[in-house]
């Protein structure tokens, strides 16, 4: 029962495919990096790359260095702040008793009109 694909089964990059058809690959080599927890990652990256100085943990997601002795500290988690947090840090008491006048003010000049 052929329905007459002659691909069926394959996926792209399948198949017998050495570095002839591909071209070479560029040189490479591997950077370590450690972070806070003593992991070590080792990415590679071509020889004419830009190594970044930080790289992320791929065990634990924190940020790693290049220097084992003194890997970048931990980010710092700030707690979770509501709107009303957020608003308290832009207006002080008498902004928000000025503002809610005003908007009173305007809701009782609109029940006023007939």
């Amino acid at each position: 029962m052929s329905g007459g694909n002659a691909i069926r089964g394959t996926r792209v990059g399948a198949g017998p495919m050495g570095e002839s058809e591909r071209g070479e690959s560029a040189p490479r080599r591997r950077v370590s990096y450690w972070c806070a927890n003593g992991h070590e990652s080792r990415p590679s990256f071509a020889v004419d790359a830009d190594v970044p100085e930080n790289w992320d943990c791929p065990r634990c997601g924190l940020p790693a260095g290049r220097d084992e002795q003194t890997p970048p500290a931990p980010p710092r988690n700030e707690p979770y702040k509501t709107h009303l947090a957020y608003v308290k840090e832009r207006r002080s008491d008498a902004d928000g008793e000025a503002i809610l006048e005003e908007a009173l003010a305007k809701l009782r000049r609109q029940r006023e009109v007939p």
